[in-house]
């Protein structure tokens, strides 16, 4: 549609029904449901999932003679169970029904999902139903939906079915149904009167309660019905059956409204009690839907980012904004979670946090800093886990994991199954260190956007201290190189995971992660230098950090190894060089998609680890996390100076060595390739913008979106094709100008001041709208300007 808010899937596909669910999902942050059928159960071509942020439930399985333990993302009870029979004929079933018309709507302006349908059934008679469902993103606790329910040919008695299920379980992947997936003990159900049930769940081992709270009436005009109404209860489920009578050709409106709460949630007394009340106080679906629209309303004035290249690009980039708003809204500030992989979407990586923050922070940063300061806390709250993490590994510090859920220690799994050979295989990728590389930037990016001095004095400098001193227990001095070196580790690339033939897990000198570390080192001791004196000396002494810690750490930023394949070309890794070239060509005719490369090479009985050919990106992560100018600063202290040209064969090497099995791959080609092949950059964008959309990786969005590809996607129009750069006393526009890419408008809080930028064409407008003072500095190409409040300039690029 033009207002390109709009997402539409005509006709009733059944074998796209669960890409379209991770699609149409609504959330809040707080939590989501899956744009499943309200008459849908867990079957072949449907899953109706309801997640929580921060519910997790570890459980053990026997497999391969091993028992292992997994902490999962849990399905919990689904809200949704709403159908309808007319008097002696079959529940609602599209898979029985014959299907006359259907359309399913995404509202990403208000956050409403709309699914209108006619249906009939085996005796003829026809329906028309139009749902509207809403998670309120005002009211965090509800839920609700709404039927239009017309018979269109028929008249009589009609029996609305309305549940709330409990007997869920973990299903969305496939290959983890070997796994144990049932995570929720039922404990009550309960008859609130004639409209309204509720359910009481706990999950099995994290025992963390969940009460749903229903309320279901059904409107003829304002007029409320008095329906008959039937109650069925057994364990872990609770339903009415409501029957009414009605007329052929008059319009019949059901409501249900649903409260949830956790005993995760603060300022209540018990869940049970809160979700009943919520359901009490609540009021029609209309009021609780103006609510919500206007939450949304003022999200949108916010995160909205246009651009005019075509409607398909802005609509599927606003996509990626509303699904980012439904993982990580401002509703979850001051809640104990992260920012999940996968959102709260599906069940792929069990909801576990990764490294992905560094690709989603940036968009935060500029637009709701308090949400990004939260999610920070996250990691802080799981300090003292990553210190002992560190201490049980030999070294100083604190170690975050590879993935974290519940209370930060590793969850990374012990095996996974490969779903091309069926084979069991151990998971080794836990040894990407990186990640705590990845945390510093957060932390230093955050407050370089907000000069946030109180999260920096109080929680930012202790974690990269802390993270400092980890990296420094990491290395190794090497005295014929005179050089700092880090052994035993993975980077990014996933694909290698030790050398060929050997026993040994990790690598030797993965570049990536030895610059990461040389930059550390250098921020380290600059952010010790930013905090007060009294601060400073409590912390160190804390911390037991001496001068000698300063004087190694300043040592390794100027020392640390980095391994080069020849004068120009990084190396991944120490001894790279020696592996074999893969044979792309021949591959890509006999297998087509090779995205999953190590799936492939594994049901061959081969591994990756001999070849030349990388997942995701990993060398070119460096100029992508940092700009060219900083990242010759950060060579050159280490002595290795670097150059453009040498930046565009690094390029060109590792293109023609990576799969671009990870959705965040294209995203860091079409970054990096801005500066040097512009139309190039430009089709990696839109690749990365139908990523999701698209499932190009054939299978995996319905089992949870890309989160990190969706706010990259975002990242990389502000800081990439309009060129935001952050800077330490300004903000700096510099945009590199594409051709495609006719006009990019968004809004910015940088350290509390709001600024709208436009960039039509040439001509670039800067205003400064509002702000916590009556001033800012801007930098536009390469001189800056003081901006008063209000005030607006236009600049002429060449």
């Amino acid at each position: 549609m033009k207002d390109n808010f709009t997402l539409l899937y005509d006709g009733w596909e059944p074998a796209e029904q669960k890409l379209r669910e991770a699609m149409c999902t609504l959330g809040n942050g707080y939590m989501a449901t899956r744009g499943a059928g309200e008459e849908s159960k867990n079957d072949s071509y449907n899953y109706p999932g309801t997640y929580l942020a921060g519910g997790y439930n570890r459980a053990k399985t026997k497999i391969s003679g091993k028992t292992i333990e997994n902490e999962d993302f849990v399905n919990f009870p689904n809200w949704l169970c709403l159908s309808f029979r007319p008097d002696g004929g079959e529940w609602l079933d599209l898979q029985a029904y014959s299907v006359l018309y259907y359309r399913q709507t995404l509202n990403m302006k208000s956050g409403i999902l709309i699914r209108e349908f006619r249906v009939e059934d085996t005796q003829g008679r026809r329906t028309s139903i139009k749902s509207r469902r809403v998670v309120s993103m005002r009211d965090k606790h509800m839920a609700a939906l709404q039927w239009s329910f017309t018979p269109e040919n028929w008249n009589g008695k009609v029996e609305f079915d309305s549940a709330l299920d409990g007997t869920v379980i973990n299903d969305n992947v496939a290959r983890y149904r070997d796994l144990e997936s049932r995570h929720l003990t039922p404990l009550e159900t309960e008859v609130l009167g004639k409209d309204a049930i509720s359910l009481l769940v706990q999950t099995r081992q994290s025992k963390i309660y969940m009460a749903q709270a229903a309320r279901t009436r059904i409107f003829n005009g304002e007029m409320l019905i008095e329906p008959h109404t039937d109650t069925y209860q057994h364990k872990g489920c609770i339903g009415q059956r409501i029957a009414i009578k009605v007329s052929e050709g008059e319009t019949y409106t059901l409501e249900k409204v649903v409260g949830i709460y956790t005993s995760r949630d603060r300022a209540i007394s018990e869940p049970g009690i809160e979700a009943k009340k919520a359901i009490e106080r609540a009021g029609r679906f209309e009021e609780i839907v103006d609510r919500h629209q206007k939450a949304f309303e003022n999200l949108w004035h916010s995160a909205d980012i246009k651009i005019t290249n075509g409607d398909g690009n802005q609509l599927l980039l606003r996509l990626h904004i509303f699904h980012v708003l439904q993982s990580v809204s401002t509703n979850i500030i001051g809640m104990d979670v992260g920012v999940t992989s996968r959102g709260l979407h599906g069940e792929a990586y069990r909801g576990h946090i990764f490294w992905d923050e560094l690709y989603i922070f940036p968009f935060l940063n500029l637009r709701f800093p308090d949400l990004s300061r939260s999610l920070l806390m996250y990691r802080y709250y799981r300090l003292e886990e990553a210190r002992f993490a560190a201490r049980e590994a030999g070294k100083k510090g604190a170690m975050y994991p590879w993935q974290s859920g519940s209370s930060g220690r590793e969850e990374s799994q012990v095996m996974h199954r490969n779903p091309k050979s069926g084979n069991w295989i151990p998971d080794n990728t836990h040894l990407q260190r990186h990640i705590n590389a990845a945390i510093a930037y957060n932390i230093w990016n955050y407050y370089l956007t907000t000069n946030d001095q109180q999260f920096l004095s109080f929680f930012g400098a202790e974690m990269f201290l802390s993270i400092a001193q980890f990296w420094a227990s990491m290395t190794t001095f090497n005295s014929e190189r005179k050089r700092y070196e880090i052994h035993g580790v993975v980077g990014p690339d996933e694909y290698h995971t030790s050398y060929p033939d050997s026993d040994q897990l990790g690598l030797d000198n993965n570049a990536y992660t030895n610059v990461m570390v040389a930059w550390v080192m250098m921020k380290a001791v600059e952010i010790a230098d930013l905090l007060t004196e009294s601060r400073k000396k409590e912390l160190l002494a804390q911390l037991e950090i001496t001068a000698d810690d300063f004087a190694l750490w300043s040592d390794i930023s100027k020392k640390m190894y980095v391994p080069f394949i020849d004068e120009n070309v990084i190396s991944q890794f120490e001894g790279y060089e020696k592996l074999e070239e893969f044979p792309w060509e021949s591959y890509q005719e006999k297998y087509g998609d090779i995205h999953r490369l190590d799936r492939i090479l594994e049901s061959e009985g081969k591994s990756p680890n001999t070849y030349k050919a990388s997942k995701q990106a990993d060398v070119l992560m460096l100029f992508y996390l940092f700009s060219r100018d900083q990242i010759f600063e950060v060579l050159e202290h280490l002595g290795y100076p670097f150059s453009e040209e040498k930046i565009q064969k690094n390029i060109t090497y590792y293109s023609n060595r990576t799969s671009h099995g990870s959705t965040l791959s294209r995203l860091v080609f079409s970054w990096i390739l801005i500066r040097y092949d512009k139309e190039k950059s430009w089709e990696n964008f839109e690749t990365v913008l139908k990523s999701d959309f698209e499932d190009i990786q054939g299978g995996t969005t319905p089992e949870g979106i890309h989160l990190g590809a969706m706010a990259g996607s975002l990242d990389l129009v502000q800081r990439g094709y309009l060129g935001l750069e952050v800077g330490e006393s300004a903000l700096w526009i510099n945009p590199p100008i594409l051709d495609p890419l006719k006009k990019i408008a968004l809004r910015v809080q940088y350290r509390g001041h709001w600024i709208a930028v436009v960039l039509d064409d040439k001509k670039l407008t800067v205003a400064f709208e509002e702000g916590c003072s009556n001033s800012v500095t801007i930098g536009v190409t390469d001189k800056t300007y003081q901006f008063e409040q209000g005030e607006v300039r236009d600049f002429l690029l060449e």
